[in-house]
Formats: structure tokens, C-alpha cells, sequence
């Protein structure tokens, strides 16, 4: 059975509050009493918890990380990008994912309640956005890593340019002279979605090429939903000499659905996706694509945090880290 600190006390005669403070080095506490408690600490071999020592110091030297699920393709790169500042400056990491639905989230809110980490960083599970701003108003310092372009006002966040990647891919294929896009979407509710069409829209628009309903693609961000978005655009007649799909998932599964049909990559359509996660440069041919930069959200977002806890204030307006584009071999040649 381990030592506790009820042990130490009572072989030390004293209360288990004189225990704590000889821990922490807080109170005013006679020389000889400190002494007696270490002696016994050190001959009973306790070892306080790192967690009871940081609650004891109001400081648990934890963050905590709410995700919605590992298996989306890109929250690695967001997480190892935290993971490296909160290692770099000695803090620990508490993830908690939505992989149960409703109840993650009380055992979330339980470890909440004990205040088990000093801040959170957060990539909204769907739906909890009100209760996330909820426990930030209440004093929890809360980053939203925002990848659905909400950037709420009451709640500090890291983005990125979905508006403008969106437009780059657009004037990268408008150049190229493919005139005649099929657009594969996110979900409607997702405010990247949003953006990223009316980024690709505007700019096919102001060139003159204004994109048809019949051209754009509901999806749901897989590779199912391009693969089949090609092949029924393919069967309407709807004709397209390129494909941007709104993730690199689903571009790959249009890809291979262009492929399957007998058509070349790039030569007679060619295809870019959105995110650059690490199978985008993979693909046969490898996949053009906007660059989400994912790790440097993830840093941002904690490093913003840690500063929270030294003093400085969170920012009140959105830390915006830019989009970059990626040209390989499925918009061009070798």
C-alpha cells in the first residue's frame, strides 16, 4: 500500500496541513518541526503526486487539449506543434477526446471541476463551442485552435486563411487555363467550408468564369465523397478540367475516380486539395494542394497560453497564421 501523506503526519506528530507546507515551502514553520517532517518523508520513501503538490501551489504545470477524435488526418501536426513548446517549457499535457459523445464530455467537465490543468487549448468537438465560451468567461484561460473559420469573439483563437488559400488554388489552376472546375465542398455548416468556396468562387468570377450550381459538390471531408462527387459529376455530363476539393481526403479520393475513368492527372484534369496533410505528397501523382499550417497553429495556440500564465494578457482579436500552396504533380508536369 502506498505511503500517504495521513502517514507522514502521524509518524511525524503532526497535521497533515504542517506536512503540506514543509512540501511547498509555504507558512511560517519552526526549523525543528520541518526537519522531523523530511526526516520521515525520507525514512517512510513518500512521494507527494505532482498533482496534489501543483494544486497545493495553485499551479498543476498542466494543460489540457480537447480534440474531437485522433483519427482526423491533420490533429497530429496541431498536437505535436503544442506538445513541443509544453515540453520545451516543462508543462504537461492532459488530452481529452470526444470519442464517446456526451459522456467525454463529463468526464471532461469533471476533470474541469477539479481543476486537474491550468489552461486548454481546444479544437472544437462540434456543439461545444457555447460551453467552451461558457468556461472561459467563468476564468478558464481557453485557446481555440479554429479550424472552421468561427474565430468567436469571447473565446482567444489561432486560424488560418481559408478565404485566401482557397483563392490562391483558384489562380494557380485559372493560369494553368482550366476554365471549368468541379468544386468538392466540406459540410455546409462548417464555416471553412464557407470561406473556402467563396475564396475559389470570387476569383473564378472575376476572371470571368463564374462557377455553375452544377459544378459544385456537397462532400463531407473524405475520400468517399470525392470519389463519388467525380463519378456522379461524370455521369450528369457535367464537364471539368479540374477539380478543387475543400480537403486533401476527399481530392484524393477524386483523383483516383478521374483515374479510374480513364482520364489523365493533369494533363486532362487536374486536382488540388486543401491542408497538405502528409499522404497530399504521396498520391500518384502527388497532390497540389493549400497548406494549412497546422504545427504552427498548434504552437502558437500553446505558446499564447503560457504567456497567459507569466502576465500577459490573451489576445483579443484572432492570431491569424497564413496559408501557403503547394504546387506538385497532379496540377503539373514533372
Amino acid at each position: 500500500m502506498p505511503i500517504t501523506i495521513a502517514d507522514v503526519a502521524a509518524q511525524a506528530r503532526v497535521s497533515k496541513t504542517t506536512v503540506s507546507r514543509v512540501l511547498n515551502g509555504k507558512g511560517e514553520i519552526e526549523a525543528s518541526t520541518a526537519a522531523r517532517v523530511r526526516k520521515v518523508i525520507e525514512e517512510l520513501g513518500y512521494v507527494p503526486s505532482s498533482r496534489a503538490v501543483g494544486l497545493a501551489r495553485g499551479r498543476t504545470r498542466v494543460v489540457g487539449m480537447l480534440v474531437p477524435s485522433l483519427t482526423w488526418p491533420w490533429i497530429g501536426q496541431v498536437l505535436q506543434g503544442a506538445v513541443d513548446v509544453l515540453e520545451t517549457e516543462r508543462y504537461g499535457l492532459l488530452l481529452f477526446t470526444c470519442n464517446r459523445g456526451d459522456e467525454s464530455m463529463r468526464q471532461f467537465d469533471a476533470q474541469v471541476s477539479a481543476k486537474s490543468f491550468d489552461g486548454l487549448l481546444v479544437i472544437e468537438p462540434e456543439g461545444t463551442l457555447a460551453y467552451i465560451a461558457t468556461l472561459h468567461a467563468r476564468g478558464l484561460p481557453v485557446v481555440l485552435i479554429d479550424d472552421r473559420d468561427h474565430q468567436p469573439g469571447q473565446i482567444p483563437s489561432v486560424a488560418t486563411t481559408n478565404h485566401n488559400g482557397a483563392a490562391d488554388a483558384a489562380r494557380h489552376l485559372l493560369a494553368l487555363g482550366r476554365h471549368h472546375p468541379l468544386v468538392i465542398t466540406g459540410p455546409d455548416r462548417f464555416g471553412c467550408t464557407t470561406q473556402r468556396l467563396a475564396g475559389f468562387a470570387s476569383s473564378y468570377a472575376e476572371a470571368g468564369h463564374p462557377i455553375t450550381g452544377d459544378r459544385i459538390v456537397t462532400g463531407d471531408f473524405t475520400i468517399g465523397c470525392g470519389f463519388t462527387g467525380v463519378q456522379e459529376a461524370m455521369a450528369a455530363g457535367t464537364t471539368f478540367d479540374a477539380v478543387f476539393a475543400h480537403n486533401d481526403l476527399s481530392a484524393t479520393g477524386a483523383l483516383q475516380a478521374v483515374l479510374d475513368a480513364g482520364r489523365r492527372v493533369p494533363q486532362d484534369v487536374a486536382v488540388v486539395g486543401f491542408d497538405d496533410i502528409p499522404m497530399a505528397a504521396h498520391t500518384q501523382p502527388p497532390l497540389t494542394t493549400v497548406h494549412q499550417p497546422l504545427r504552427e497553429m498548434g504552437e502558437a495556440a500553446a505558446r499564447a497560453l503560457l504567456a497567459h500564465f507569466e502576465g500577459t494578457p490573451l489576445p483579443d482579436r484572432p492570431t491569424v497564421i497564413p496559408t501557403t500552396f503547394i504546387t506538385r504533380g497532379s496540377t503539373a508536369g514533372p
